[in-house]
């Protein structure tokens, strides 16, 4: 039963003339804004400068676009290195010809890993405060991040569901068919114009219907990701929780990690999977982080009080 009977099948982005704003990389932007805007009203609250405030943004932005591009080329698409090792850094496709394709693959493990990392150096080279400290913080907006991250996916046709029979099924029409076998199938003649001219064609609806009913896992995930926001913002701004070092940082793992293990039973496998393993590579990767984050809430003993 499809009730909704949701086809999805956006185009990629606002045209600008000199190049296309695509959505994902506008859900990115709005992320790192509102980000912003968060944290800044937590260093105010803990009467930190503006010069580290803007040192943060810079940090967290490079720390995390950078983790997150290596974490998805290392854990699901390993081939990149020896066959166009350039797009791994730069929004381009270089083998099979040159294309302009944004920043497609951003893993989310990769994300905290490379966020991890540039707040280590972030306290070492300008806080000098606490890492742990630092970390207890930014998790609030990142956690906000994340669920314009997971929109974007939804956007891009990315991270698709698994075939469902439910009525929240969606056709991802992008992710069944590329441009170039919409412009084969239909006989467009420009590719540039494959999906947007995919709705008047005849041949739209045979190609439809041979289209699956899948899991919106990503708003699933976003949906999921605005409860873990609102409870690291309560825990801050209402409890004293917030003044136990390790505790919101090790909160945030456990919340947005049990999140991801979960809807990964309903996401397609990003990568080959084998059939005998219990556990995707998205619930293996993230079973680490949910220990960790339960050692620093109920464990974790820091080795001096902070004034």
């Amino acid at each position: 039963m499809h009730a909704l009977e949701i086809v999805w099948n956006p185009s990629k982005g606002i045209d600008l003339g000199v190049f296309t704003l695509h959505y994902y990389s506008l859900m990115w932007i709005v992320a790192f804004l509102l980000g912003f805007y968060v944290i800044k009203r937590i260093y105010i609250n803990e009467n930190q400068t503006n010069e580290s405030l803007d040192s943060l943004f810079v940090y967290s932005v490079l720390g995390i676009m950078l983790g997150a591009r290596l974490g998805h080329v290392i854990f699901y698409q390993p081939e990149l290195i020896s066959e166009d090792f350039f797009s791994i850094f730069l929004p381009f496709k270089f083998k099979g010809g040159f294309e302009f394709t944004g920043f497609q693959g951003l893993a989310s493990h990769g994300a905290a890993i490379g966020m991890i990392l540039s707040m280590y150096l972030y306290n070492k080279k300008v806080l000098k405060k606490s890492v742990i400290w630092v970390l207890d913080r930014v998790v609030v907006p990142v956690a906000l991040g994340a669920i314009f991250v997971r929109i974007g996916n939804f956007i891009n046709s990315e991270i698709i569901g698994k075939a469902t029979d439910s009525s929240l099924g969606v056709r991802f029409i992008q992710d069944e068919y590329n441009k170039y076998e919409v412009v084969r199938l239909t006989g467009i003649k420009e590719v540039k114009d494959a999906y947007t001219a995919l709705g008047s064609n005849p041949k739209y609806i045979e190609l439809l219907n041979q289209v699956p009913f899948r899991h919106p896992a990503q708003l699933y995930e976003a949906f999921c990701y605005v409860f873990v926001f609102l409870i690291l913002m309560f825990v801050y701004w209402k409890t004293k929780k917030s003044e136990q070092q390790g505790f919101l940082f090790g909160l945030f793992l456990v919340l947005l990690w049990t999140v991801r293990f979960f809807v990964e039973y309903v996401k397609e496998p990003q990568n080959i999977e084998r059939a005998d393993w219990l556990l995707n590579t998205g619930q293996l990767l993230s079973i680490p982080f949910i220990l960790i984050g339960l050692y620093f809430m109920f464990l974790y003993k820091p080795k001096n009080k902070l004034s």
